[in-house]
């Protein structure tokens, strides 16, 4: 058990966004939830976010996910750590200090930085990658043992220290007493008056205590998010991830750089994600299903056995062997049934249709609960608001909606009725009824001068 502190009280300015850094998302989750994620599933016993730019932004925005702390004033990355000085009194053993902006980190990484740091005996361990170009970064200079002698900022490096290149990735693993005795005795004894937690480190070894480095096999996991071209690359190594994830439980998925796919979201084996697909966080697909190329889904639940094709679900349930698409739009708080074929250009919205009903094209569906195998004909529209409300409708089991009806609603079809092509229904219909609701065919003769009009 370990307490991990991640530190996300910076603006981010090369973001160029009134959005705090720490907010903005790679494959739809914050880039701070990603670390608190990690150290959740590394085995942290707590987990306190450093935040100050627009604190309450981020309290709101990332909820019960941690404890939160205040650095009102950004004076280094000591300081911020300082914040949480209770939660590290209270530590159990050790303390894991990670940054908000990077998304990278893995679970398997700082569970494995902090069995290093124990199995070592060190006081502190500086977690670090080897970067075939190293510019920029703080290079770690090891002693004789391979112990850290210290840790030398780019600006300071001699022209022999600028060519290691081992780098410092500003994560860090602590004893907690050592951690809280170091930050006792950081001072601000530089140009911008500030606390750097990188000084913890020089304090430990005047006090003769072993530092180590723990080097990170995919130098990726320290990649910070500074502007929006390295957030764009972050999602893109992450989109990576979870694709592969998918693919590696027995999910296909075509072309997998087209595919994007959100945190979260669960898909079954034998599943086939074709080009362009669209899936966020809380969609989750069945066994052996479709989805389409340009197919958008947002938390939508898919069951067994389900083509979809280049079709938009959002926030709606399709139960086994049912067929959308293409260019179908069902919208939120729909429950389409079992074996139901909703077609080419159809539009649910706040609807459920029963098993095997048939919606094959042109259709537009709102408020309406549809029993089973019923057939609509191409053209159908339910007419379910009146420029202030909106009304709901009933069509009972095995009815048959003729071509070009109109559902005034509210209005009840009852079980087994059938509507003639054409009509307009404001009226309930019995069960077991024909309906025909349309004006009576007039042909009219017309002179020759009305035509030669018409014509010109």
């Amino acid at each position: 058990m370990f307490t991990s502190i991640i530190l996300a009280a910076g603006m981010g300015t090369r973001m160029k966004s009134e959005k705090p850094k720490v907010l903005h998302r790679v494959c739809g989750k914050p880039l701070c939830a990603w670390v608190i994620d990690a150290s959740k599933k590394a085995g942290a016993g707590e987990v306190v976010s450093v935040i100050g730019h627009k604190a309450e932004l981020v309290r709101g925005e990332l909820g019960n996910a941690c404890e939160f702390v205040l650095q009102a004033e950004q004076k280094g990355t000591g300081h911020a750590v300082m914040q949480a000085g209770e939660y590290i009194k209270r530590a159990d053993g050790y303390v894991v200090v990670l940054n908000g902006d990077t998304p990278l980190i893995t679970a398997e990484t700082i569970k494995a930085a902090v069995e290093y740091h124990k199995e070592n005996g060190n006081f502190a361990t500086v977690l670090t990658a080897v970067l075939p170009d190293a510019a920029g970064y703080g290079r770690i200079v090891r002693a004789n043992d391979g112990s850290v002698l210290k840790i030398v900022e780019q600006k300071d490096a001699s022209e022999e220290e600028k060519l290691i290149k081992e780098v410092n990735s500003g994560m860090y693993v602590f004893d907690a007493e050592s951690l809280a005795y170091a930050l006792g005795k950081l001072t601000p004894n530089n140009a911008q008056g500030e606390y750097y937690l990188t000084d913890t480190l020089e304090i430990l070894l005047a006090a003769g205590k072993k530092i180590g480095a723990y080097i990170i096999a995919d130098s990726d996991e320290i990649r910070g998010i500074n502007d929006r071209v390295q957030l764009n690359e972050a999602e893109t190594i992450m989109r990576r991830r979870i694709n592969e994830n998918h693919m590696r439980n027995g999910v296909t998925i075509r072309i997998p750089e087209s595919v994007y796919i959100e945190d979260g979201v669960e898909i079954g084996a034998d599943t086939e994600i074709c080009p362009n697909v669209t899936l966020k966080s809380g969609t989750r697909i069945g066994r052996n299903c479709t989805i389409g190329t340009g197919s958008v889904l947002d938390k939508a639940v898919i069951h067994d056995n389900v083509d979809i094709l280049s079709s938009v679900i959002l926030d709606s349930e399709v139960d086994s062997e049912t067929h959308v698409g293409p260019f179908a739009y069902i919208r939120p708080n729909c429950r389409v049934g079992k074996d139901v074929k909703v077609g080419d250009f159809v539009e649910l919205k706040n609807s459920t249709i029963d098993d095997s009903t048939k919606i094959s094209h042109l259709t537009y569906i709102g408020d309406t609960d549809v029993g089973k195998s019923v057939n609509f004909g191409c053209g159908t529209v339910t007419v379910n608001y009146d420029g202030k409300k909106k009304y709901r409708s009933t069509i009972g089991d095995h009815a048959f909606i003729g071509c070009n009806t109109n559902l005034v609603s509210p209005v009840n079809v009852g079980e087994g009725a059938y509507i003639a092509a054409g009509s307009t229904i404001t009226d309930d219909i019995p069960a077991d009824t024909l309906s025909i609701a349309r004006a009576r065919q007039v042909n009219k003769h017309v002179s020759d001068e009305w035509l030669e009009s018409k014509r010109k």
